[in-house]
């Protein structure tokens, strides 16, 4: 690992929502490379940072994540679960952002991590995101620990529906709502004005009139217990775990981490910027992620 200070000049940004970032030296390249080649168990968990080369801003990356550019804060379970407004407000976002949020693509990252599925490399990959990217890339044994933008459900009975026959119906109720995205979030929502979300028809249960939520763990709620004890069981069956673009803030992913060490697991990180496990991880390497593991499977 390099722990050297880097000129400010050396510091590059590719795209919009990735932060600054230093290119890596070929030592940082052969260091994965011998990670990844001497295990044949590994868990990867990936977070909001493989998905920013496809231009879904991430949250925390100093002056590119949302927090940076914007005042916005997402929203909390209690809340959307107390309060209609806030699900108006929630579902108008989601709405209008949903026709560009799910069109999104999956980067060289996504292919990357499918390419060492590929050969046998990969025990389970356990993500963060809520975007399906994995899945679009073929990825399988996929566990997504904050749930999915593209399954709805309802709070009071056993319904659910996919996210894309949902939008038909909003599309219904609401034929007059503006379609105009200037920013997806890491959630899938928009801007809008406070009128075109007051107008706004919000959908609900057709089996029973109850509110509709994403099958997405919001802030303020709890990873659901079996989900929690699946990902348990794919990291004691790992030999190693390997963190993508997550700064592991959220102790849901944090715990991963905990568990590993106390198994005596190897531990990689590659994220742009500091994450909460640098001091207790084997390895870290902070760079863009599609930067080291380009055909990276051909070499191993």
């Amino acid at each position: 690992m390099l722990n050297q200070i880097i000129p400010f000049k050396m510091l590059i940004r590719r795209t919009a929502f990735v932060p600054a970032y230093k290119p890596p030296a070929e030592k940082d390249f052969e260091t994965i490379r011998y990670f990844i080649s001497r295990h044949k168990k590994i868990l990867i968990l990936t977070g909001a940072g493989i998905s920013t080369e496809s231009g879904i801003p991430d949250y925390r990356s100093e002056e590119v994540g949302l927090y940076s550019r914007s005042n916005h804060k997402p929203v909390q379970y209690q809340e959307f679960v107390k309060y209609p407004k806030v699900r108006q407000r929630y579902w108008a976002r989601n709405f209008v952002g949903w026709p560009r949020f799910s069109a999104v693509q999956p980067n060289a990252t996504h292919y990357a991590i499918r390419e060492l599925e590929k050969i046998n490399k990969v025990s389970a990959i356990v993500t963060q995101n809520v975007d399906r990217l994995h899945h679009k890339a073929g990825s399988e044994n996929i566990i997504e620990l904050h749930g999915t933008g593209y399954i709805v459900k309802c709070l009071q009975c056993t319904y659910e529906v996919d996210r894309y026959e949902l939008q038909e119906t909003m599309m219904q109720q609401n034929p007059d709502m503006e379609n105009s995205v200037t920013m997806i979030r890491p959630d899938g929502d928009v801007e809008l004005s406070r009128e075109q979300i007051e107008k706004f028809r919000v959908p609900l249960c057709p089996k029973c009139q109850g509110p509709l939520k994403p099958d997405i763990v919001f802030f303020g709620d709890n990873v659901p217990k079996e989900r929690v004890e699946k990902v348990r069981s794919e990291v004691s069956d790992s030999d190693a775990i390997f963190v993508l673009g997550s700064s592991l803030t959220v102790y849901s992913s944090y715990r991963i981490i905990l568990q590993a060490k106390e198994e005596k697991k190897e531990v990689a990180i590659l994220n742009i910027g500091p994450t909460r496990a640098d001091n207790i991880v084997d390895i870290k390497i902070s760079t863009k992620c599609s930067n080291i593991l380009m055909n990276l499977h051909n070499t191993i």
